[in-house]
């Protein structure tokens, strides 16, 4: 069995948390799993499957320079002791964590790191952040870089052209089976006769703008459709003390902030349609958590939707409060239509993808 390893930065709830969980559960079959975190922490912990190993490297972060450099030089050349190359392949599945790059890279040469993000935006166009941002994780040291759209590999490679052949998309394994179990559990929060819209997410503004729900809802509430819809809103950020002040000035009455919820999948089946507002995206796992507990998707012109949702699974908008507005209105005016999702064909295609990555 090919020993393979995954460097990540903790298992706290999170998208990219919840993939990297759902793609172990499915390669324990076939391999010989490590996974090293910077911060053995998270809810996601216990779900790891009882076969995989869990390491942990953590870097000195104490302030005075000198004292830190050398402690960590210390740390790296006693992770390479006992672990340089000895994996048959390792990936670093934290883009942003220069610790999980050093560990990856370290342990196989036949390494990988997944972007899961399209850091453009991150780093507001500037393009010299961008390619520094890159350069920082070495990415020119990894052997594959997998992306999990299209987009966004499309534009690294016109920042990297050089790395084009290194690159791969392939998109995140998704858990159906267990998404259609936890959303069968009762909650306190019943299905009403009118509109339910829910947006699952960090409350990051210059990410995730959620400000621009709220405002296309206190907008509607103007238009008339006052007592027509509801907007549910579970997560928690650095943002969200931001938009209880804007509902408590604003004096919306139909924005029910719900904080995290370790299970988000019940309030999917009371809802109508799920709502994102982001500027930017890689792919969010909750497309496709929607589609498979049949939801259709509103959501900003983010990552790969106009290809993936647009006229399948719901509708793309105008990446904009106004556009945030306007698909929230056409809504209530007329549900969307979407397609039947087949899951299993969809792991099938990408499950096959990830076995060639770790193999070749």
């Amino acid at each position: 069995m090919k020993k393979i390893l995954f460097s990540a930065y903790s298992l706290d709830i999170g998208g990219i948390e919840t993939a990297l969980v759902t793609l172990m559960k499915y390669l324990v079959k076939y391999y010989d799993i490590t996974l090293v975190l910077e911060k053995k922490q998270g809810e996601f912990l216990k779900d790891i499957p009882k076969e995989v190993k869990i390491i942990t490297y953590t870097p000195c972060k104490i302030k005075i320079a000198i004292i830190r450099k050398i402690i960590n030089l210390f740390k790296q050349i006693k992770f390479k002791m006992k672990y340089k190359n000895s994996f048959d392949f390792a990936a670093d599945y934290a883009t942003y964590s220069l610790p999980a790059s050093f560990v990856a890279r370290s342990a196989s040469k036949n390494n990988a790191i997944w972007i899961h993000n399209n850091y453009m935006n991150f780093y507001d166009n500037d393009i010299k952040m961008y390619r520094n941002f890159f350069s920082s994780i070495k990415i020119k040291e990894f052997k594959k870089i997998i992306f999990v759209s299209d987009l966004d590999k499309r534009i690294f490679i016109a920042q990297f052209p050089e790395l084009i052949k290194n690159t791969i998309v392939c998109n995140n394994l998704i858990d159906y089976e267990k998404i259609e179990k936890l959303s069968k559990e009762e909650i306190e929060l019943k299905k009403e006769n009118k509109i339910t819209f829910l947006n699952v997410g960090r409350h990051d503004e210059k990410q995730k703008k959620i400000s621009r729900i709220i405002e296309a809802a206190d907008k509607l509430n103007k238009s008339g459709y006052r007592g027509k819809f509801r907007v549910l809103l579970i997560g928690k950020g650095s943002a969200s003390k931001e938009y209880e002040k804007i509902i408590e000035e604003k004096n919306i009455d139909n924005i029910y902030m719900l904080g995290p919820k370790k299970n988000p999948y019940p309030y999917f089946k009371i809802s109508d349609a799920f709502i994102l507002s982001s500027e930017f995206e890689g792919y969010p796992v909750v497309f496709v958590e929607s589609q498979i507990l049949g939801l259709p998707i509103i959501t900003t012109n983010v990552s790969d939707s106009k290809k993936e949702i647009e006229g399948k699974y719901g509708l793309v908008v105008e990446n904009s409060e106004k556009g945030v507005y306007k698909g929230m209105k056409k809504f209530l005016d007329g549900k969307i239509k979407t397609n039947k999702f087949n899951p299993e064909k969809y792991n099938e295609e990408i499950a096959q993808k990830v076995r060639k990555i770790i193999d070749d």
